[in-house]
């Protein structure tokens, strides 16, 4: 139908995408989980997805004695959240056109 792409299309995973890809390389996990909204656990769960298909790479550390979680987009994945953006912009665009058209 569209080059929407169904792995990023969820809003909490393009928020996610959005996030990582308005941020640093690398983004802390707290970082995410307050500029998204998103819980802990729903955070997790929407970055293994994107990392199951390689548009997010997770790394686990530590700062001194804390455990910390680092997520960014890859290559692939910078890619696929800008397509699904431009298509995103598109479909509006046509629908504002469509709009205008309606008026007059």
């Amino acid at each position: 139908m569209h080059d929407l792409d169904p792995t990023i299309h969820p809003l909490p995973r393009l928020t996610l995408c959005a996030t990582l890809a308005a941020g640093p390389e690398w983004t802390e996990f707290h970082v995410a989980r307050d500029t998204t909204g998103l819980s802990d656990s729903a955070l997790s769960k929407h970055a293994r997805t994107l990392e199951g298909v390689g548009y997010v790479e997770i790394r686990k550390g530590a700062v001194g004695r804390r455990p910390r979680t680092w997520l960014r987009l890859t290559p692939l994945g910078r890619s696929r959240f800008a397509a699904h953006v431009s298509t995103l912009e598109r479909l509006a665009a046509g629908l504002r056109d469509t709009a205008t058209e309606t008026r007059n």
